[in-house]
C-alpha cells in the first residue's frame, strides 16, 4: 500500500500516479484509497487540510501522487444579475453551505432542498457532474461542521 504523508509545498515535479476524489473525501486526513491506476493506498496527513486539485501528496517511499478534484453531483446557480447572484451567495452561506463561487456562478454539492431555495430567490439552477471546488473560508482552509466564535 502506498502510504501518503505529506503535502508537498515546494518543487513541484512530474507526479508518479494521480488519485481522484470528490471533496467529502478531500477533507478527510485518513482515507483508504485506490489511485486512479488501480493502486491501493492511504491518506495519513494532518487534520486541517482540504486537499485542493492539482496539489501533491509525498509517500514514504518517495513516490509524489497529484490530487484531482473528481466530478461529482453538484448544483450549479447561473445568473446575469450579480446583485441576484450575491443574494443567493448570502443565503446559501447563511445556511453554512460550502461554495464554489465565481463572477458568473455558484457552486455546491446537489441538495434538492437548496434547489427549491434558489429557484425560489430567481436563479437558475442545473444539477451537473463537474468537479468541486469550493471556498477555504474566512479563517482557514478547512471545512469544519463545528463554529468557535
Amino acid at each position: 500500500m502506498i502510504e501518503l504523508v505529506a503535502i508537498k509545498v515546494n518543487n513541484i515535479n512530474d507526479p508518479h500516479g494521480y488519485l481522484s476524489l470528490p471533496i467529502d473525501s478531500r477533507i478527510k486526513s485518513r482515507l483508504k484509497v485506490t489511485l486512479d491506476d488501480g493502486r491501493c493506498g492511504g491518506v495519513f496527513l494532518p487534520r486541517g487540510h482540504i486537499l485542493r486539485d492539482g496539489q501533491q501528496l509525498l509517500s514514504r517511499c518517495g513516490l509524489t501522487i497529484e490530487i484531482k478534484a473528481a466530478p461529482e453531483s453538484v448544483s450549479t446557480v447561473y445568473c446575469r444579475d450579480p446583485l441576484l447572484l450575491s443574494r443567493i451567495a448570502y443565503h446559501l452561506g447563511n445556511r453554512h453551505v460550502p461554495l464554489q463561487i465565481t463572477e458568473q456562478w455558484l457552486r455546491y454539492q446537489h441538495d434538492h432542498v437548496l434547489d427549491q431555495m434558489v429557484l425560489g430567490l430567481g436563479g437558475e439552477v442545473k444539477t451537473e457532474i463537474e468537479p468541486f471546488e469550493p471556498e477555504g473560508g474566512a479563517y482557514g482552509a478547512a471545512i469544519t461542521e463545528h463554529h468557535n466564535h
